[in-house]
């Protein structure tokens, strides 16, 4: 969110002028200042997981392990990216989507491509990042949901644009080594705690394997699905 700084005027100098309501008074921002795409996606993760919190058996047959992909079932990449751990978790994925997906939704456009190119962006990002996960586990039949890797490749992108001041910057450019490393190091404090710093994980393993999968997918396809939704 761009904030204005506005100067005290000088004595007897003239009086700031202010945008927005007749009177003078400014006009209110909004609580949320992030494209509707991303106020949809988060919202619908809170939502999805009011159900599944309702209907637990959700999780048997809708959360992926990479035994699926040996026996040739693929829709649970896809599925997967919709159930959740637990409240802690979904308002997590939800609170990072939000962030990071406010400058990769505003990249693609407001036009109806655009919105179509990022929820794709985001589904692809949470399907490579499975993929990374289950190239690590093959073949195991460990059970794994969340919107983390997809939420991860909205970081990478995010990270890209940051070094290109709002277009695509460089893949190697100071934003995307930088929180790729803090990304990493934090991933690889997860990966020997377990669950023990989440919230709400309890004895539950954390799928570093797909957050790192899913942020290398968003550095590099935030370029040619940006190019596609902006053309």
């Amino acid at each position: 969110m761009d904030v204005a700084c506005f100067e005290a005027p000088a004595p007897g100098g003239p009086k700031p002028q202010y945008s927005g309501q007749p009177d003078g008074r400014r006009t209110p921002e909004p609580m949320v200042n992030a494209p509707w795409p991303v106020v949809v996606l988060s919202l619908g993760i809170l939502a999805l997981y009011a159900i599944q919190a309702r209907l637990p058996f959700l999780v048997d047959l809708y959360a992926f392990s990479p035994g699926q992909l040996v026996r040739g079932e693929y829709a649970g990449l896809v599925t997967s990216q919709f159930l959740h751990g637990g409240w802690p978790h979904a308002l997590m994925n939800a609170a990072f989507i939000l962030a990071f997906g406010a400058p990769v939704s505003r990249f693609f456009g407001p036009r109806l491509a655009g919105a179509v190119g990022f929820f794709l962006f985001y589904l692809l990002c949470g399907v490579l990042a499975a993929v990374g996960f289950a190239a690590m586990h093959w073949g195991q039949e460990a059970a794994m949901v969340g919107a983390s890797g997809a939420a991860s490749g909205l970081m990478g992108a995010a990270a890209r644009l940051i070094g290109g001041r709002g277009e695509v910057g460089p893949m190697f450019s100071q934003a995307v080594t930088g929180m790729g490393l803090a990304w990493i190091v934090v991933n690889v404090i997860m990966a020997f705690t377990g669950g023990m710093l989440l919230p709400g994980a309890g004895e539950a393993g954390v799928a570093w394997e797909a957050h790192l999968a899913g942020f290398a997918a968003g550095v590099v396809l935030i370029q040619p699905l940006g190019w596609l939704a902006r053309r």
